[in-house]
Parts: structure tokens; sequence; C-alpha cells
């Protein structure tokens, strides 16, 4: 089976994913009566396993709900040890380089893989490990937050292969990696 590491993010016009106090509110600044979901189901289907962050982790963990993945999810953490007992069998703490990691999870069985997590989609990405991108720009500027893309050592080059307009404001497109 092909290898793939796949990201599906939002970010504002001004390309963050998080606002100055990490806080994500301004996502649902475009209403959104049906909860239409963007193609984010879809998208899930595709793959056999999640690699975050653990910021992303714990801001998930802070949002009072159930665990929402029904996928095997491997948080990134060299500071986290373990995991809430509920999350045991749904959650694995992993480290190391990030080529360690993805052969450690690759010989798992799990080879379609979302990369999920600011500092860990800029980890991949310079080190050239992610193949597609899903980025779904909400047209509001932030001044500043976190932002989606860092420093690169190396241009890098990407095919547009999909491009789709939601709720009649939301631009939602996806980049293959061209090597």
């Amino acid at each position: 089976m092909k290898k793939e590491n796949l990201v599906f993010i939002a970010q504002s016009l001004d390309g963050y994913i998080a606002d100055k106090n990490g806080g994500l509110a301004w996502l649902e600044s475009v209403p959104n009566p049906d909860g239409i979901d963007m193609g984010y189901r879809n998208f899930v289907e595709r793959v056999d396993a999640i690699i975050m962050g653990r910021i992303t982790f714990e801001t998930i963990c802070s949002f009072g709900i159930d665990w929402p993945f029904t996928k095997p999810v491997f948080v990134l953490s060299n500071n986290v040890k373990s995991v809430d007992e509920e999350l045991t069998d749904k959650v694995e703490i992993v480290n190391g380089s990030l080529i360690s990691v993805l052969e450690t999870i690759n010989a798992k069985g799990y080879n379609k893989l979302y990369i999920d997590g600011g500092q860990v989609i800029q980890s991949f990405l310079k080190e050239d490990l992610i193949d597609e991108m899903t980025i779904t720009t909400i047209p509001i500027l932030l001044g500043g937050g976190h932002s989606l893309f860092g420093d690169l050592d190396h241009h890098m080059s990407f095919d547009l292969i999909q491009s789709e307009v939601f709720l009649d404001t939301i631009v939602q497109s996806t980049y293959k990696r061209k090597k």
C-alpha cells in the first residue's frame, strides 16, 4: 500500500491556524446553519490513523467532549508520557525522529496518515514528508497568531488538484506535492 501523509486544516486569510491567544472561535465566523462538514468526513475515511502534536491533543481534550476520533491517534510529544485511562486504547504517545516515528506507525499497518497541528505540519514540511494538503481558508484576518507555515530551507512546489467554495465564501484547495 502506498504511504501518504495528508493534511486537512483551516487557516485565516492571513495564514493563521489560531489567534494570538491560541483561540479557535474565529473558525465559526461564517454561519453554517446546515452543519456542512466541507469534506472532512470523506477526508477522514481516506486515512488509517492520525498524527498530531501535543498542543493539538491538549486543545481537543480541553473541549470537554467525547473523544472525536474513531481512527488511532498518535501524539508526537517528548513531554506527555501517558494519556487518561479512557484514551489508552485510542491514543499512543510517540517520539523520536519523524522518520523513525513513521516507520513505527507504518509497521503497524497505518500507511495513509492525517498530519494535524501547526508545529507538526511545519516539522513534516521541513523534512519534505507531506504528500497532500487540503487547506480551507476562512475569510477573516486575524492580524497575528499561530502561523500554518514556518520557515523552510528550500522552496516546495505543489500542484492544485481541486478547489471548492463552501457557503459562498470559504475556499478549500487541495494540493499534491510536486517532486
